[in-house]
């Protein structure tokens, strides 16, 4: 009997570790960044989570035509930096943007293909989103309007930056 009774003990753990685990699978997910734009490459991200300032933010690019031109009809998420959450104020004094007066990106004009680049949003972040951006100088983030202000719908969530 007590050998019956560790099995059914031994079920019920097993049990409860795969319920565990697939609901982990649900909300966790490991992406790899393939651009120069971050120090890191790979990233551990949790969904249904919004960013908090300085978080990576992991979302989908959105299909405005550079951006389809440049990463494809599908693109992979990209991963950046939550500068600015709702509220916060996005402005620019010539090429240079702002958060909340504090300078974090500059705009180029081009791409690197020479592709014309589009000023991103200005004003007031909304609820619900986030300016997503990368100090690197080709980012191609919520500085340039093909991205504009990320929000929940296009967020997928948190990246912790493993390597």
């Amino acid at each position: 009997m007590p050998g019956k009774l560790a099995g059914i003990g031994l079920l019920c753990v097993a049990a409860a570790a795969i319920t565990s685990l697939s609901r982990w699978s649900e909300t966790h997910a490991f992406m790899i960044n393939a651009t120069a734009s971050l120090p890191n490459w790979a990233f551990f991200v949790e969904t249904e989570r919004f960013p908090a300032r300085g978080d990576y933010v992991v979302f989908h690019p959105g299909t405005d035509p550079v951006t389809i031109k440049y990463f494809g009809e599908k693109p992979s998420a990209f991963t950046k930096i939550a500068y600015g959450l709702p509220g916060d104020v996005i402005s620019r004094a010539g090429s240079d943007v702002l958060v909340n007066g504090e300078r974090i990106v500059s705009l180029k004009p081009l791409t690197r293909r020479g592709d014309p680049l589009e000023a991103g949003p200005l004003g007031e972040v909304p609820e619900g989103c986030v300016f997503a951006a990368t100090p690197h100088k080709d980012g191609f983030d919520s500085r340039y309007a093909h991205i504009g202000f990320v929000c929940r719908d296009r967020l997928v969530g948190i990246g912790q930056p493993i390597l």
